[in-house]
C-alpha cells in the first residue's frame, strides 16, 4: 500500500463544495449587496438634494455633446430627480423609457437583497434571457426614435 494514500482523506462526492469556499462566497455576496445598496441610497440622496437641471457636478452626455443626438439615457438624471420628488409626468417627459424601466430595476435590487438577507428569492426566481433581449431592442429602438423629427416628443426638453 502506498504510504501517501494511507493518510489521504476519502474522496468527496462530485457535487460537494469545499467548506472554505462556501462561507467566503456567502460573505462576498453579503458585502457586495451591502455595498451596492449603500451606493444606490447615497446616489438617490444626491439625486434628491441636487437638481441636475442646475448643472453642477453631474456629467454631461458625451454623445449629445459631440453629435447633438440624444442617447437612450439622455434626461435620465433629471428624470430620476423628478421621480424622487414624485413628479412622474415631468420624469416621463424627460425620459419615458427610464420611467418605465426604473421600477423593475428597483424590484431586482430588492429581490437580490431579500435573497441575500432572508435566504429566499422573491418571484420571479430567474429573469428570462428573452426579457433581456427585449430590453436591449427597446433601448436601441428608443435611442433611434427619439432622434427622428416625428418622435421629438421622446427627446428630453
Amino acid at each position: 500500500m502506498n504510504p501517501e494514500l494511507a493518510h489521504a482523506a476519502p474522496p468527496a462526492p462530485p457535487d460537494a463544495v469545499p467548506p472554505i469556499i462556501q462561507p467566503r462566497s456567502e460573505r462576498w455576496r453579503t458585502v457586495a449587496v451591502l455595498t451596492l445598496g449603500f451606493a444606490v441610497l447615497a446616489g438617490a440622496a444626491v439625486m434628491f438634494l441636487f437638481n441636475p437641471t442646475d448643472g453642477g457636478f453631474y456629467p454631461r452626455c458625451a454623445l449629445h455633446t459631440l453629435t447633438g443626438l440624444h442617447c437612450p439615457g439622455c434626461g435620465g438624471l433629471r428624470a430620476t430627480h423628478q421621480l424622487l420628488h414624485g413628479n412622474v409626468a415631468e420624469a416621463f417627459r424627460l425620459n419615458p423609457l427610464w420611467v418605465i424601466v426604473a421600477p423593475f430595476v428597483v424590484w431586482l435590487l430588492l429581490r437580490e437583497a431579500a435573497r441575500t438577507f432572508l435566504g429566499r428569492a422573491l418571484p420571479p426566481r430567474r429573469v428570462s434571457v428573452w426579457w433581456i433581449w427585449m430590453l436591449a431592442v427597446a433601448v436601441v429602438l428608443f435611442g433611434i426614435l427619439r432622434n427622428l423629427p416625428a418622435f421629438r416628443w421622446l427627446a428630453p426638453s
